[in-house]
């Protein structure tokens, strides 16, 4: 531990000197700071539509694919299996098992478009955006909590979460998803789910109690630069807030041209979540109860001034100098960045009246009650409180200044910028109307505006990238975020110059593009090992074989949910607290556990995302930290995994609801239910060796149960046993069935 900080310090004195010494990249004003190497980048160029290859394949796809592997000498694999075709299908489209019915049918159909029909059927289940949700969220950094030292609950994000979910079963076009992501509030500020859709942009961490408004905000606008660039545009521009590039054609002026865009956005949590009559009747009947009410809740906050001036006061009293000289002037008389600062600091004077009201004593507490009961006469008049979302919003049509900060220092601001893109795409500062109507700068739409240019080389390749990388495991770019000289080249430019041009022609659609890939021979081909073609290309970048792949954490669990009869498919809402592990303590923040054990067997999707605590079991099969954006996830073989699958009671608890639905498939009849449990758990039926290895591992295991029996010992039962199954003998398939579940067959795809 020691030395790992002694090199975080020594990398930490780097980068200070680097920053601090002039480089050698650093170019007198006036010139051209790139070099014809720098312009020359594959990345930067406009998107070609390069010609298919003459080949015998009819797919383009196999087309590009097949001209490359046959320079090696190589060719694609054969066919995969039916069964194994569907399965990988089933699992890359919703992150669940095929089920046996599905497998039948599938099997059963021989013609030509059968795989087709699958594909289709896939992608119009709402389970679809699920699964394709989880990727994006892992982009977004999304998280039902600020993170830090206290990591308090976002009561209200999980409406992003079902944004996207929503968004991608309606197959929406992706420069639109785009656009409503950065300004979804000025470009469509009469649809609420598009003001939600801002909250990627609100997905920062946040040291809540932090004393330095100043240095917080710097804080949250260089995380929200940093996953803004490496999302749309799949680049590390994190690496210029303090100095040029090191490696690509970015300069640190660049950086804060793109941070100009968000420099007068704020948090806005008060999304209301109605529109048109409903809204309208929500807010009449709001306006009733409040003039209604309005002689008894002021005389009520009038009791409270004294306890609320003192909180104020004291929360006043830890601010900077900057904070309580804007905090003394009239709110018109504030300047942009004073603004930015009145609202951090706003949200603590919200406090609840019930926490004031505690308090109050004497005649002021005995008045105060005697007031709640006057206002509790009109409940049936109080509209209650609507649904909310949050996400960002611009604080006026003035925007604080934006500096580039020597060494990111937010208290070292040297050359001022105006909003504008990457200069070597676009040198020139970016065209940008307010929006006076809505009391908007307009800069976030001029940035959804350039993103969604077709012309623009960036987002679009990033994304078509990003679609064959959760397909095949890794992207044609290797580093779907990292587009620039430090992340990996693509294996195949033509082909994913080809695919991007087809996305833009296609409507920016992401299901015709699955379509796409799905319906090609490279990607129906078997995973089997070709030593041959190993030896040639041992990391298959030329794609020989299907990549096989572990599955997430979430869909491993959802699988084993599903396979044990026990998934609520309930969609949406907020999101659920199953059970922690026993022994584990409750995180900072809190974990109260969904009580209804239906909801605890929601979807992984569902599951709360507290930043300070992952939920064990995921976070124990490598899900990101969701303080930073995650672009391809880290796949380990750990010991916690097999001990999370072996030994915690959940894991038990659907191996026996496993084992209830073999012995109501089979009865007590074990060949039976060897066959049921591996049409279950693997979709298809038992080969000869492995039939024999089951029925001998019951009758050993019936032996060993049979002694834990008469020693009293407790035993792990199916839910649903039948009368007459020896206790033994059910006992033993909980055990067979748990084994099933943490097999290499159960948690991967070929």
């Amino acid at each position: 531990m020691r030395l790992l900080n002694d090199l975080r310090v020594l990398a930490a004195l780097v980068g200070i000197l680097a920053a601090a010494v002039p480089l050698a990249a650093e170019t007198p004003k006036g010139e051209d700071p790139f070099t014809d190497k720098d312009r020359a980048w594959w990345a930067f160029q406009p998107i070609g539509r390069p010609a298919v290859p003459v080949a015998t394949e009819e797919h383009p796809i196999d087309a590009f694919v097949s001209a490359r592997l046959a320079a090696k000498g190589l060719s694609l694999n054969a066919p995969a299996d039916k069964v194994t075709l569907l399965r990988r299908a089933t699992f890359d489209l919703i992150g669940l098992p095929p089920t046996v019915a599905e497998v039948e049918a599938f099997l059963a159909d021989e013609s030509p478009d059968a795989f087709e029909k699958v594909i289709d059927r896939l992608l119009a289940s709402p389970h679809y955006g699920e699964r394709w949700a989880r990727h994006w969220l892992d982009l977004a950094r999304y998280a039902d909590s600020n993170g830090f030292k206290s990591d308090e609950t976002r009561p209200n994000a999980w409406r992003y979460r079902d944004y996207v979910v929503r968004s991608l079963n309606d197959d929406k076009p992706y420069d639109r998803f785009v656009k409503e992501q950065v300004a979804g509030d000025e470009l469509y500020p009469d649809d609420p789910w598009a003001r939600v859709a801002t909250g990627f942009n609100r997905h920062y961490p946040d040291e809540s109690n932090a004393a330095n408004l100043q240095q917080r905000r710097s804080e949250q606008l260089l995380d929200i630069t940093d996953a803004f660039a490496s999302t749309f545009l799949g680049l590390t521009v994190g690496c210029a807030k303090c100095h040029n590039h090191k490696f690509d054609p970015i300069l640190q002026k660049d950086y804060y041209r793109l941070q100009s865009f968000f420099a007068n956005t704020a948090e806005d949590d008060e999304i209301l979540m109605l529109s048109g009559a409903e809204r309208a009747d929500y807010l009449r009947r709001r306006a009733e109860w409040d003039q209604a009410t309005a002689s008894i809740r002021a005389e009520m906050n009038g009791l409270l001034e004294e306890v609320r001036q003192d909180r104020q006061s004291h929360l006043m009293s830890k601010r900077t100098d900057e904070t309580k000289a804007a905090a003394a002037k009239a709110p018109s008389e504030r300047t942009p960045f004073e603004r930015q600062m009145m609202a951090k600091h706003q949200w603590q004077f919200l406090y609840e009246e019930a926490s004031l009201a505690k308090k109050l004593k004497g005649d002021k507490k005995e008045r105060y009650a005697e007031l709640e009961v006057e206002l509790a006469k009109f409940a049936d008049l109080d509209p209650g409180e609507p649904p909310l979302g949050m996400g960002v919003r611009d604080l006026g049509v003035d925007s604080p200044e934006t500096h580039v900060l020597r060494l990111s220092n937010y208290a070292a601001p040297e050359e001022e910028v105006q909003p504008g893109f990457l200069t070597i795409l676009a040198p020139g500062p970016a065209e940008v109307a307010a929006r006076q109507d809505l009391g908007s700068t307009g800069r976030r739409t001029a940035l959804a505006q350039w993103l969604t240019d077709p012309s623009n080389p960036l987002p679009a390749r990033v994304m078509a990238n990003r679609i064959w990388h959760y397909h095949f495991g890794q992207g044609i770019v290797g580093t779907p975020s990292d587009f620039g000289r430090m992340g990996e080249r693509p294996t195949h430019p033509e082909l994913l110059d080809w695919l991007t041009a087809r996305f833009i022609d296609d409507g920016w659609s992401l299901k015709s593009m699955h379509r796409l890939i799905m319906t090609s021979k490279t990607y129906q081909q078997a995973s089997s090992r070709q030593e041959a073609a190993a030896s040639k290309d041992p990391f298959n970048r030329l794609l020989w074989r299907f990549p096989p792949q572990r599955l997430e954490g979430e869909v491993i669990r959802d699988s084993m949910l599903a396979v044990a009869g026990k998934l609520n498919p309930e969609m949406g809402g907020p999101s659920v607290m199953p059970p922690l592990p026993i022994g584990m303590p409750e995180p900072r923040g809190g974990w109260r556990a969904t009580l209804d054990p239906q909801e605890q067997s929601r979807r992984s999707l569902y599951i709360f995302v507290r930043r300070n605590a992952r939920f064990p079991m995921m976070e124990a099969f490598d899900m990101p930290d969701t303080h930073e954006s995650c672009s391809r996830r880290n796949t380990t073989t750990t010991a916690p995994q097999a001990l999370a699958l072996l030994n915690d009671q959940e894991t038990i608890d659907w191996a026996r609801g496993f084992a209830g639905r073999v012995l109501a498939e089979a009865g007590a009849d074990r060949a039976r239910q060897v066959d049921a449990a591996y049409l279950l758990a693997y979709n298809r039926r038992p080969d000869g060796f492995e039939k024999d290895a089951a029925l001998t591992f019951f009758d050993k295991q019936q032996d060993v149960i049979a002694d834990r029996i008469a020693a009293s010992e407790p035993l792990a039962l199916p839910e649903a046993a039948l009368d007459g199954v020896d206790p033994a003998a059910a006992a033993a398939l909980v055990d067979f069935c748990h084994a099933l579940l943490n097999s290499n067959e159960f948690v991967y795809t070929n």
